[in-house]
């Protein structure tokens, strides 16, 4: 997920979605399969699915000359020993694990995405302190716990293709898989449950409600709820299990960030939803299709 810390060219990457139960989805963009996805009833899929469904997919491949901007599209010698040798690996959420951005997807939801999003559109041009970013976009919407509840009922988070794929490898590697994010705790714990990741090995924010499911704002104490928030969480994660090799992975100049003394040693940036470019360029790796990172560590 990219903070609210200054604007920066992003390039929404384009997808090829194939859904298993269908015969044919056409290429698109995630605009279109948004839509798709959440008319899915016109094709016979279940109105109400109970659970986050992995989507299979294949990232279209970038023109040769936006990829000529980037000399980190294939890892070092010492970047993949640190990829295969890493005793843990945190994952952004959005627009990394998932191909949504969920506070969005929730704003739209409860009838105020164009106005979270013209807020956003303001907080990107200049600096803006997370904490307070999340708080003015809430505020536009007030989400109620039954709201919540019936969004996660009826709009299931979906997953990047062969990110569940990537999770197992990692697992059968004895390398722990943490979830990081400035997303929220009750839209992360079915992301989190179909990736068999416990509920420990997730970092992010509270939505807080009262008696009567009313909207009462967010837990400030979690590290993920301020400015440098992923770097803190990472930085605790490294330190509460002596971790000797940690990496994150994400597409935001907040997972950037989570790289520095005491965090991770590398930060891989994930482009296959959102390519953004000054986080992209200083990267130690480029990836663009999570199977080069499963590849690799064949």
């Amino acid at each position: 997920m990219e903070g609210l810390v200054g604007a920066s060219r992003v390039t929404p990457v384009r997808t090829h979605l194939r859904q298993k139960q269908l015969p044919f989805v056409p290429t698109s963009s995630l605009q279109f399969t948004k839509s798709f996805y959440r008319n899915r009833t016109r094709v016979g899929m279940n109105k109400h699915p109970k659970s986050p469904n992995p989507i299979a997919a294949s990232i279209l491949p970038l023109e040769a000359s936006a990829l000529s901007r980037f000399d980190n599209t294939q890892p070092s010698k010492e970047v993949l020993d640190l990829w295969r040798n890493a005793d843990a690996v945190c994952f952004d959420v959005d627009s990394t694990v998932c191909l949504d951005e969920g506070i969005d997807e929730l704003a739209e939801y409860c009838g105020a995405g164009k106005a979270v999003a013209e807020w956003t559109a303001r907080a990107m041009s200049g600096s803006v302190p997370f904490e307070e970013a999340l708080a003015a976009r809430l505020s536009l919407f007030n989400p109620s716990l039954s709201q919540v509840q019936d969004f996660l009922e009826e709009r299931p988070a979906r997953l990047s293709p062969g990110i569940d794929e990537l999770v197992k490898k990692l697992k059968a590697n004895n390398t722990d898989v943490y979830l990081v994010s400035g997303g929220f705790r009750q839209m992360i714990k079915p992301v989190a449950s179909i990736l068999g990741i416990p509920p420990e090995n997730v970092f992010a924010n509270q939505l807080l409600f009262g008696t009567s499911g009313e909207f009462l704002g967010f837990d400030k104490n979690e590290p993920t709820s301020r400015s440098g928030g992923k770097a803190t969480a990472v930085q605790q994660i490294r330190k509460a299990h002596n971790y000797k090799e940690l990496i994150m992975i994400g597409d935001g100049a907040t997972d950037l960030e989570a790289r520095q003394p005491g965090g991770a040693d590398l930060f891989i940036c994930y482009a296959g939803v959102q390519l953004r470019e000054a986080v992209a360029a200083k990267a130690n790796w480029l990836v663009f299709n999570f199977e080069d990172l499963i590849s690799s560590l064949d």
